[in-house]
């Protein structure tokens, strides 16, 4: 099974209100797509989350072991998680090390990629909505 995820974390203010917007396709099938609120938070913070989100969703799911490929908009984080750049910011290595245990849990071969922000609109309208809803409360 060949299983794609579209990722994006956002935060107004930077840091500010934070959410996340992932969408999973399993063999070109929509699987899941959600939006979440992740607290105070940076734009980096936000992103790494929505990756560590679904990493998660997938351990929790009967998608284990699969060739999974991440799309995400953010070149930084693309990099740092296919090992180009350092990562020098304590939280953001935290997060990172949560990735890599969950990689393995999760298992498969895993890539990152990334992709320019108008690819990636779903998951940002998904990280938008969730903003616009916890700007309304």
């Amino acid at each position: 099974m060949n299983i794609t995820i579209h990722t994006d974390g956002g935060a107004r203010g930077n840091p500010g209100p934070a959410a996340i917007g992932i969408v999973i396709d399993a063999d070109g099938k929509k699987t899941a797509e959600f939006g979440k609120k992740i607290g105070e938070a940076t734009n980096n913070v936000a992103e790494y989350t929505a990756v560590l989100e679904a990493l998660r969703y997938l351990k929790n799911s009967d998608k284990k072991n699969n060739e999974i490929q991440f799309f995400i908009d953010s070149t930084l984080v693309v990099n740092q998680l296919n090992g180009k750049f350092k990562v020098k910011e304590p939280t953001l290595r935290e997060l990172l090390t949560k990735i890599r245990i969950l990689e393995v849990e999760v298992g498969g071969k895993i890539f990152y990629h990334h992709i320019p922000r108008e690819q990636n609109t779903r998951a940002d309208h998904l990280v938008n909505q969730t903003l616009d809803a916890l700007m309304l409360q």
